[in-house]
């Protein structure tokens, strides 16, 4: 093994390339997986505080937290089994349901991390040039700074970071060389909460600050039901599955791998944790779904100096910039076999992985600049692609149980995520619905991503 070429400088994907790439620490495995678990959800916590009440939203992140431990670990333990191929999400997949289960994966992935890429270049647009609609207009930190200018414009801006920031990060070879960005994202998500701690003490000294509800008020849902549409809202923000393979394959002891996950969950629930509560503390009922909106709307106003609200946006946008390759990567993973399933590796072929990393990033910019806001799509998405990923098919890889592996407990939990899953994303696709047809906002609201 170790006399190939190459062998020093392990490809991106392993999965793809087999076996073990070794060298990475468990701190940048951490790091990794948290980038990937904060990049997809951080921004509409408070918005499910709002919803839930402090009490529940906070139960409800421990829950989805160790649901997603327990789903990682019905996955690494199913992993090595198949009697065929390197370990991977769909290659589990495959081994249990065949090639239908694993390609039932790779277009639930795709459709899931496409989206979720499109809706960060849409928030770095945002944040940058600024954004309009539903009849308000809020301008974006370089508006703010330079005026309306030709390059401050939406389509530039967005076209030049993904030229010269995204494109560069996405080239790159090892899911381990992004460990340092990794760092750097979840230190800027930390930096994020730490502003907006800063910001809600702030409001306290001042006096301005109001007392968040401890429980829901129903007063304010049409139904009780309501209740039950944050939950695909907090299990979307715990939705990494697609890159744990990835991740586990280039440790040095795969074994490290369950502690990694666990380590970064704890991490990731406490950042939630914090940012949902000192968000919903500092905007109260008024907490909308991109609590980036309420730091532009607070500008002026509670006495908040405008640095801290122009900080509090930079530092999530650059977190989203540091968190786009992780997600890009298991994207052109899923493409490529859905594209390409009798090929060789991907990460062997350098003019097909340029080739395929081009043509996403090229849509990936069409769809941002044709589609101003996907909060509708998302409002389906959530309750259905990133579901079945992070929860259904794990446990239905556990009832199926190809290998007899699983235990008694074990299909029982399996049973219980599954059906949890199917009943919350249910009545969270009903109230979407009947939001669309009544067109209640507020309702709809609850499911941004």
């Amino acid at each position: 093994m170790g006399g190939r070429a190459g062998a020093a400088e392990p490809l991106l994907l392993p999965e793809l390339s087999g076996g073990h790439s070794g060298g990475a620490s468990v701190s940048g495995a951490v790091f990794n997986l948290s980038t990937s678990i904060i990049g997809a959800g951080i921004m509409s916590i408070p918005a499910a505080m709002r919803v839930l009440g402090v009490a529940p939203a906070l139960v409800l992140i421990a829950a989805v937290a160790f649901l997603s431990d327990v789903s990682v670990e019905f996955m690494l333990r199913y992993t090595g089994w198949a009697p065929s191929g390197p370990p991977s999400y769909a290659g589990i997949m495959g081994d249990a349901f065949g090639r239908a289960g694993a390609a039932a994966l790779n277009v639930f992935v795709a459709f899931t991390t496409a989206g979720t890429l499109v809706v960060y270049l849409i928030i770095i647009g945002d944040v940058l040039s600024g954004s309009a609609g539903a009849g308000e207009e809020h301008a974006g930190v370089l508006g703010e700074l330079f005026g309306a200018r030709w390059w401050t414009g939406r389509e530039f801006v967005i076209l030049v970071t993904v030229v010269a920031v995204l494109l560069p990060l996405v080239l790159l070879r090892r899911v381990d060389s992004l460990r340092y960005t990794s760092a750097v994202s979840i230190l800027l998500a930390a930096l994020f909460m730490l502003i907006t701690m800063g910001i809600t003490v702030y409001t306290i000294f001042s006096g301005t600050a109001k007392m968040p509800r401890m429980l829901p008020d129903f007063s304010r849902l049409s139904s009780p039901f309501e209740l039950f549409t944050a939950v695909p809202v907090i299990v979307l923000a715990f939705t990494f599955h697609f890159n744990v393979h990835p991740i586990r394959a280039e440790l040095s002891k795969a074994s490290d791998m369950k502690s990694a996950v666990r380590i970064s969950l704890v991490l990731c629930s406490a950042i939630y944790a914090a940012v949902g509560f000192f968000g919903f503390l500092f905007f109260g009922d008024d907490t909308m779904p991109d609590v980036l909106a309420n730091f532009d709307r607070s500008s002026g106003t509670s006495g908040v100096p405008q640095a801290l609200n122009d900080a509090a946006r930079l530092s999530y946008a650059l977190h989203l910039v540091l968190v786009f390759p992780l997600l890009h990567y298991s994207l052109r993973v899923n493409v490529d076999e859905l594209l390409f399933p009798a090929s060789r590796p991907l990460a062997t072929d350098t003019r097909r992985f340029v080739a395929l990393t081009a043509a996403l990033i090229a849509g990936l910019y069409a769809l941002a600049i044709a589609i101003p806001s996907i909060w509708t799509l998302f409002q389906y998405t959530g309750s259905t692609f990133a579901v079945c990923i992070s929860l259904i098919f794990p446990g239905a890889i556990v009832l199926r149980d190809v290998h007899g592996i699983a235990k008694r407990k074990d299909k029982a939990m399996a049973a219980t995520m599954i059906i949890l899953a199917v009943i919350t994303s249910s009545i969270a696709i009903a109230s979407n619905i009947m939001s669309s047809i009544g067109g209640d906002a507020k309702v709809a609201s609850y499911h941004v991503l």
